[in-house]
């Protein structure tokens, strides 16, 4: 089949399918004497696994290392750990993910807990100075171009100079 019949088959785009060619993703193609490709059938499914496992989260270089030159010569046992590797690295980012979410719930928490006796520019000090665990100092004002730190005080415009 040419290569607007694959991709009417399989949903992608030629250019995607010429990438995944080019990539060394997909082997089977073959070029007839006029210069176009020809691809067999078993070629849609391995777009389909390509497509799938892209999905799944592996990246072109795992898939390449994965897929076997023909459907009928699987490394069962590289498969395999393979999958198994993917699920270690989803369990890991699912610990990460789960702690940073921890961190934005009690970022959130610490600024809504604003005391109602002081400012916004207070209250992000009192908030990094916890996140951070030292004493920082916040700009809280931008007169005339310069950044103050601390307290606000006002320079005097250059008409009450």
């Amino acid at each position: 089949m040419n290569i607007g019949e694959l991709a009417k088959r399989t949903g992608l785009t030629a250019s995607r399918i010429r990438f995944y060619e080019s990539a060394g993703l997909l082997k089977v193609v073959e070029r007839r004497p006029n210069g176009y490709r020809s691809y067999p059938p078993e070629a849609a499914l391995m777009l389909e696994l390509i497509t799938t496992a892209q999905r799944a989260g592996f990246s072109l270089d795992e898939i390449r290392l994965l897929l076997p030159p023909d459907l009928k010569q699987w490394n069962h046992e590289a498969l395999l750990e393979a999958l198994q590797r993917k699920i270690t690295d989803i369990e890991a980012l699912e610990v990460k993910l789960a702690q940073t979410k921890t961190q934005l719930v009690a970022l959130i928490g610490d600024i809504k807990a604003k005391p109602g006796d002081i400012d916004c520019a207070t209250n992000a000090q009192r908030v990094l100075s916890g996140v951070l665990g030292r004493e920082v100092e916040v700009p809280i004002a931008i007169t005339h171009g310069t950044k103050r730190f601390g307290k606000t005080s006002q320079r005097p415009s250059t008409k009450e100079r």
